[in-house]
């Protein structure tokens, strides 16, 4: 055993490493691998296993992530926990070190798979064949690790276009054959390359105006992809990832020709980071808020010394030009759907100066969710804006030129994300979107209406602090609801909320676009979904029920909400239009289940407050339940439901 002493020592040099930036860890890399051996050695396996995994970057050479996958390996060997996707990955190259790294950046983001690795080449048997090994596992999502030999039929070189378009519907019409069997078969969703366009074409810059040319050929392929995947198949941008590694380093022929690799090796871990990233998406823990510093990050030079006039900004100059095209990524950022917030050691009056006086300032003050700008420590005020905008830290990504401050979020609140940035600014946007905190997988008006949902519920606050009391700041909203079944003009946005909300989650169960399609046609469920709006905006779709019949009782199989609405009645209201549904549909009970989580202990007692009484308990897990009958009492709350509009 580890003496106590030697266990602290331990921690601070593990903990001293990882609030580095990637340069100076470089040094200190074998001190840490050392380290995590004592532990492991010392049967402090789990240990080892969560201080490796938090060093996993996108920044780590091949041979530094195979190091660490030995350590969170380690801890493998402990049960899977319920809530663990079953992924498949089916290549046409081989896929055994893609695939371990995959599972290295995913035990990184604490995400919990079971993976099946089909063998080299053997993707459309294992998809169409019964029995096969595939089959057997019951994917939930399968990953095709395809690229352009794949191609079944490439055209002959002297093509005309109606031909070659005639071959590309054929070569569609067999994808679509593995999608809808994915589908049909086992409710999975799919993951899937499109191709990589190789340099050293025999048309030189004539091929991509004809269309017998193989470079011609796949981007019309690509475009088709795009264009006919169903919203269950997710495209992975392969041919992009690869001119973004580089031709020369991506189409390296020896590793193909020996070992039939899918790109040379030092673009695996790129690979397998773009992938982790949209599985990542794909459950749910994509970041969510952009949380910026200001001075020497949004502008050049220091504000309260300079004033708003003198900080660098804008045309004339290269460093100007670099933090306006900043702005502007971020802006972007926001426009897609993520929260911006500001943390910055300033006085706030001299902070918000730029915002208020400067014309050529791309982000504005409404641009900014919450803005924070004192002299505490950023650690701290990094919470403070978790706690206005009701987000969880891990949901945070922290911008900022310093590297002292970056190193003390990295210590102090190790939840959030921290990307080092260079000390020019005209690399801090690629310095950011390297490690892909913001991938998606689907784009709703939800999504990008979300800034200024959190910009109202500011509003909302400063009215909660001027109200003699809660019941006249509810009154003062004047909140209506529409409550509709899963329809398909809300489907991506329910689908979305379930598979994003992790604290107000009773189950924490993941559907998929399919699945969830599925419930809401099938005769066994029933699905709900509630929208709010009051007087200071629409927050949007923020609830959804998943709910199906049993015998005589209606059971709640994942009941999901934002954190954006609490305490204004939505839990309240909902109770009431659960009861209301169980009595037409003629059963006596709701029944519902509370499976914990690291996450939602903020609805560990929702069923209690809302008069339901435990029923079982299985583990950690607790069924409650409530009959409906005439003398049950609804709940009172200040929101006016409304009539679905059409």
């Amino acid at each position: 055993m580890i003496s106590v002493d030697d266990r602290h020592d331990d921690c601070e040099s593990l903990q001293s490493y990882l609030q580095l930036d990637a340069t100076a860890r470089k040094s200190r890399l074998a001190e840490f691998h050392r380290t995590l051996q004592n532990l492991h050695k010392a049967g402090e396996i789990d240990s080892a296993t969560s201080w490796a995994a938090r060093a996993v970057s996108p920044l780590l050479d091949y041979s530094s992530l195979m190091t660490l996958r030995r350590f969170v390996s380690a801890g493998s060997s402990a049960p899977r926990p319920k809530t663990a996707k079953r992924l498949a990955i089916l290549g046409g190259p081989t896929t055994l070190q893609l695939r371990q790294l995959i599972e290295v950046f995913l035990a990184g983001e604490r995400i919990a798979v079971e993976v099946y690795e089909a063998e080299y080449g053997l993707f459309r048997q294992e998809m169409l064949a019964d029995g096969s090994g595939l089959d057997n596992f019951a994917p939930e999502i399968i990953f095709l690790a395809v690229d352009a030999r794949d191609v079944r039929h490439f055209p002959p070189i002297d093509a005309d276009d109606s031909a070659v378009a005639r071959l590309a519907e054929g070569e569609i019409s067999a994808w679509q054959q593995l999608w809808d069997r994915a589908r049909s078969r086992w409710n999975a969703s799919v993951i899937q390359n499109n191709f990589a366009i190789g340099p050293h074409s025999v048309f030189g810059h004539f091929a991509s105006r004809h269309p017998g040319s193989r470079e011609h050929y796949l981007t019309r392929l690509n475009r088709l992809l795009a264009d006919r995947a169903p919203a269950s198949v997710i495209l992975h941008d392969l041919n992009g990832l690869a001119a973004e590694a580089g031709a020369s380093a991506w189409f390296d022929p020896r590793f193909y020709y020996e070992y039939k690799m899918p790109c040379g090796p030092d673009c695996l871990p790129t690979y397998a980071h773009s992938i982790a990233a949209l599985l990542r998406a794909q459950v749910g823990q994509s970041k969510k808020v952009l949380v910026l510093d200001l001075d020497n990050t949004l502008w050049g030079g220091v504000v309260g010394d300079l004033g708003a006039g003198g900080i660098k900004l804008g045309q004339g100059s290269g460093e100007g030009e670099a933090f306006l095209a900043f702005q502007q990524f971020a802006k972007d950022l926001k426009e897609r759907g993520i929260i911006l917030a500001v943390c910055s050691k300033n006085d706030a009056d001299k902070a918000r100066e730029p915002f208020e006086k400067r014309d050529d300032m791309v982000l504005r003050l409404p641009d900014i969710a919450a803005f924070v700008a004192n002299w505490d420590n950023k650690a701290d005020n990094l919470r403070t804006i978790a706690n206005r905008l009701a987000l969880n830290l891990d949901s945070f990504v922290f911008v900022d030129d310093n590297p002292a401050e970056r190193a003390l979020v990295r210590r102090f609140a190790p939840e959030v994300a921290v990307p080092d940035l260079p000390e020019d600014p005209a690399g801090y946007i690629a310095a950011v979107s390297l490690h892909r905190y913001f991938e998606m997988t689907s784009f709703t008006q939800e999504d990008r209406a979300r800034s200024q949902f959190y910009s109202d519920n500011a509003q909302r606050e400063a009215l909660k602090s001027e109200a003699p009391d809660l019941e006249t700041f509810l009154r003062s909203l004047a909140m209506s609801m529409t409550v509709e079944p899963v329809t398909d003009l809300n489907i991506e946005r329910a689908t979305q909320l379930v598979n994003k909300s992790n604290q107000f989650n009773l189950t924490t169960r993941r559907y998929s676009l399919a699945e969830v399609r599925q419930m809401s046609t099938s005769s066994e469920w029933r699905t709900r979904t509630f929208s709010l709006r009051d007087q200071l905006g629409d927050n949007g779709l923020i609830s959804v029920l998943l709910l199906s019949r049993r015998g005589n009782d209606l059971v709640i199989d994942t009941w999901v909400m934002s954190c954006r609405v609490l305490q204004r009645g939505v839990e309240q209201f909902t109770r009431n239009e659960l009861v209301e549904l169980c009595r037409a549909e003629k059963c006596d009970r709701l029944l519902g289940s509370f499976i914990p989580t690291a996450k939602n202990g903020m609805v560990s007692d929702l069923y209690s407050r809302l008069g339901f009484s435990q029923a079982d308990s299985d583990g950690d897990t607790t069924l409650w339940e409530l009959s409906v009958g005439n003398g049950l009492a609804p709940l009172p709350h200040c929101i006016q439901r409304e009539t679905p509009h059409g």
